[in-house]
């Protein structure tokens, strides 16, 4: 999924607006399985000027960005967070695991070519799923659509839940940006 539903999807799974710092800590959660890409992607394509064919068709695939993605993107991992969060019964531990829990479900679900090893460390197993959410290859003229709709669905759910206008502003902004994001997958790819 892209990664404007992503954080959608963990808010509307485990923030809370009762609850201080929940809604935070699960956008934050919903990001945090991107965040090295984005990061290596753009220290690749900004400061050292490493073409984009040469970013996404070879690093990306490296071993050592592999690794990295085997580490942010491991079931392992964020379970363990998760029933730490669990265990000392902290709402803001739960909302960022569970939402990461969520991105990575998603993901499992929604990447072929571009698979991650959610089983590290004990595989580096990857799900080639039939599906994906970007490439028209694998029917994403069909599931990309549908994660938009899903998106603003749950956009309008935060948007009721959410009274505050920073919350709705954003709830607006990042669902602006979901359908930016599958607009330029379906035109391109």
């Amino acid at each position: 999924m892209n990664t404007p539903a992503h954080l959608i999807f963990g808010a509307a799974a485990f923030g809370d607006p009762l609850r201080r710092g929940t809604t935070t800590a699960a956008l934050l959660g919903g990001l945090a399985p991107d965040l090295s890409l984005y990061l290596m992607a753009g220290v690749a394509l900004v400061i050292l000027q490493i073409p984009p064919q040469v970013v996404f068709d070879e690093l990306y695939f490296s071993d050592a960005w592999q690794t990295v993605f085997a580490i942010d993107n491991s079931v392992f991992v964020w379970g363990l967070v998760f029933a730490l969060g669990w265990w000392r019964s902290n709402a803001m531990v739960i909302a960022f695991a569970g939402a990461g829990l969520i991105h990575l479900a998603t993901d499992f679900a929604l990447h072929h070519d571009d698979a991650r090893a959610h089983f590290w460390p004990l595989s580096d197993w990857r799900f080639a799923s039939p599906i994906s959410y970007w490439d028209s290859a694998h029917h994403a003229r069909w599931v990309a659509p549908a994660e938009a709709a899903a998106t603003l669905a749950l956009t309008v759910l935060l948007w009721r839940r959410y009274l505050a206008r920073g919350w709705r502003a954003l709830w607006i902004l990042l669902a602006g940006l979901e359908i930016f994001v599958v607009r330029n997958w379906l035109l391109f790819f």
